[in-house]
């Protein structure tokens, strides 16, 4: 164990004045670090944490809340799909109950069922802030894709539909910002990355990046459906997503990031670089 994971170990356990909901995720990941390195108590939700969290179980939810101050919620596996609503109403209201003061939610541009999710978490009396993320570019190491960039071959239902692809330390930058600052509170902040980018353009980057050839190819809703539904750990309504990519809703980039952060959003091509160099696609 490296020093730092001793440290990030030390201040996920025991009083916490943070929850991070899907701490063992994309950002909840990234947002346990950045918390643990300032010092604040940060306590880990997931159904392997002490106390364990999960969406399915409510009973559970008072142990995971007690003693916190602030809340990150994200929502597996989308925010958009359905029972999300539902659930996240009944958790800010048993967040508030329980003596939760700032609620950061983590939800996605575009998405109708996600914004209505959004108004049931503002109706709790908490403080809150919106944080609405694009597409993660780290879907294609750390999630769906990662398997398809290693096979060398990504096939999805995108046709030549383009977005902003997001870096999650950027998203995780931000969310800490959002728990720590109250010039967050109340605002909702739309986050891209800098460019517009199809998939063929992601695999010609992640071409570069490894140094082999990784192409896209084009498939039907169809057909993308029927292997989802081989994948019992992916929903197929992740297949709804796709449409609304190819809709053009969000074609088009933000500056939530700038706002935040006073600085620019991560690239795709440093991402692809530093993914590499870890050897995460070595086939």
């Amino acid at each position: 164990m490296t020093e730092t994971q001793n440290e990030t170990q030390k201040s996920t356990q025991g009083a916490a004045d943070v929850l991070v909901i899907g701490g063992r995720g994309k950002t909840g990941r990234r947002v346990v670090e950045r918390l643990a390195a300032q010092g604040r108590g940060v306590r880990v939700g997931s159904r392997s944490g002490e106390p364990a969290f999960d969406w399915d179980e409510p009973e559970g939810w008072a142990r995971a809340l007690d003693g916190v101050d602030r809340v990150y919620v994200t929502y597996f596996p989308d925010l958009g799909f359905p029972g999300a609503e539902e659930r996240v109403a009944a958790f800010a209201k048993a967040a508030v109950a329980a003596g939760v003061r700032r609620l950061v939610l983590l939800s996605g541009r575009g998405e109708e069922n996600a914004q209505r999710a959004e108004e049931r978490l503002k109706e709790s009396g908490a403080d809150w802030t919106v944080v609405r993320a694009g597409w993660f570019a780290q879907n294609f190491d750390e999630g769906i894709f990662a398997d398809d960039v290693r096979a060398g071959t990504i096939a999805l239902p995108t046709g030549d539909a383009v977005e902003p692809f997001i870096d999650a330390d950027d998203i995780a930058d931000v969310v800490v910002a959002a728990l720590a600052d109250d010039r967050h509170i109340g605002r909702t902040y739309e986050l891209t990355g800098p460019r517009l980018m199809s998939f063929a353009d992601v695999a010609a980057e992640l071409s570069r990046a490894t140094g082999r050839e990784i192409a896209y190819v084009p498939v039907s809703d169809e057909a993308y459906r029927a292997a989802l539904r081989e994948l019992e750990e992916v929903p197929e309504e992740f297949a709804e997503l796709f449409e609304m990519l190819r809709d053009g809703r969000n074609a088009h980039t933000d500056d939530g990031v700038r706002e935040v952060l006073g600085r620019e959003p991560r690239d795709f091509t440093a991402y692809a670089r530093d993914a590499a160099a870890t050897g995460v696609w070595d086939a």
